[in-house]
């Protein structure tokens, strides 16, 4: 499953928040919440498709822990927007022709001017 329409949801962001710090049984996770632990277990069932978090039963409970790995596609995404030019390249075009233009339009008009000097 795609990892964003996961975090689409403020619960299961703060989840992840929450697994960052360390695994967690639901019992511990739903206590921070005002839902139901029945609602809480299905954010996680959410996250675990998403491949966001793993669930390892322990005797009667599941820990849930944060997977390293799932969030790389979310990473991969905003890698790829931080990658691109936050303004168009012909723009840097036009600078520097506008630069060239002026510096050659000083040089000119200090080399065709010279100063007179007055006795």
């Amino acid at each position: 499953m795609d990892p964003f329409p996961a975090l689409a949801d403020p619960v299961r962001r703060d989840l992840l928040r929450t697994l960052a710090q360390s695994p967690a049984r639901v019992v511990d996770l739903a206590a921070g919440y005002p839902i139901s632990r029945p609602a809480v277990s299905k954010h996680l069932r959410v996250l675990v498709d998403a491949g966001l978090v793993s669930a390892e039963t322990q005797g009667r409970e599941r820990r849930y822990t944060l997977v390293p790995g799932g969030l790389d596609p979310v990473r991969g995404l905003i890698d790829d927007l931080n990658r691109r030019p936050r303004f168009d390249e012909s723009v840097l075009d036009g600078l520097d022709l506008e630069v060239r233009r002026t510096v050659r339009d000083h040089r000119e008009a200090t080399t065709s001017d010279p100063v007179e000097e007055t006795a």
